[in-house]
């Protein structure tokens, strides 16, 4: 009796690994990708909106005025249907920059004076930043969050300044034993002179000078892990309408 044979493409299928990224994450398709962020943008847009009342008349502003200047330029070279497709470009390049601007004031304006504010920034930093939220506190909801990063050890403090100063003064002692000569940075969230806004946090950590490499960041990592994570709860994220809410925090980040 003749056997048969497998076919030669069934098997191999079966059997295929996805394919994954550089984090060892299984890679997601451009359309899937695409669908993601048009989701995530129309969340965004929803929930902006809804603080901000004058951001589709804004952003409608936006696209005609730019694209018209570009349009005019066209005209200017005797080439009005050839720029076209490039006013219409440029035009959403412009209302996707504005949205991304509003989007982002419209939820430091929703968190601020809130339990868990600057913990909910410092989350959304890009790049490699490890957080942990919550190192030290007190009952009425202040709080000392601990990142590390390429600058070295940051402190970020938000609370009643009468309160959360000894616990920032406490937690760099516990720290300094720890890493060394690492650069320690603490830094206290409100708007008196000698603290940085809340809506300026992000960048004021960014712009840190760089004291560590990737190796040295990693090792430092291991040091601090004698210390352990958070010893506080703190409020997973301070603005309503929970999962909706972190979408729209992820598109900030990328404006």
């Amino acid at each position: 009796m003749a056997r048969s044979k497998p076919t030669s493409g069934s098997s191999p299928a079966s059997g295929s690994t996805p394919k994954l990224d550089k984090k060892g994450r299984p890679k997601v398709g451009r359309m899937k990708k695409l669908g993601n962020n048009a989701r995530m943008i129309k969340q965004a847009y929803t929930l902006t909106s809804k603080h901000d009342p004058k951001l589709p008349w804004i952003l409608l502003i936006t696209f005609v005025l730019v694209a018209t200047a570009v349009e005019l330029l066209g005209i200017l070279f005797s080439m009005p249907f050839l720029f076209i497709p490039l006013a219409i470009l440029f035009g959403l390049l412009a209302t996707l920059i504005v949205f991304g601007r509003r989007a982002q004031g419209s939820a430091y304006r929703q968190v601020e004076g809130q339990p868990g504010a600057a913990a909910w920034v410092l989350e959304g930093l890009r790049g490699d930043w490890r957080v942990s939220a919550g190192v030290a506190g007190t009952t009425q909801l202040d709080a000392v969050h601990r990142v590390l990063g390429r600058p070295g050890v940051i402190l970020v403090a938000e609370g009643v300044p009468s309160r959360v100063r000894g616990l920032l003064a406490q937690e760099k002692k516990k720290v300094a034993r720890v890493v060394g000569d690492t650069p320690i940075y603490d830094i206290l969230v409100g708007d008196d002179e000698g603290q940085v806004p809340l809506n300026k946090l992000s960048t004021h950590v960014m712009k840190l000078p760089r004291n560590l490499t990737a190796a040295e960041l990693n090792a430092l990592g291991r040091r601090m892990s004698a210390l352990g994570g958070p010893k506080m709860p703190v409020p997973g994220g301070p603005l309503p309408g929970g999962r909706q809410m972190s979408v729209s925090q992820r598109q900030v980040r990328r404006r």
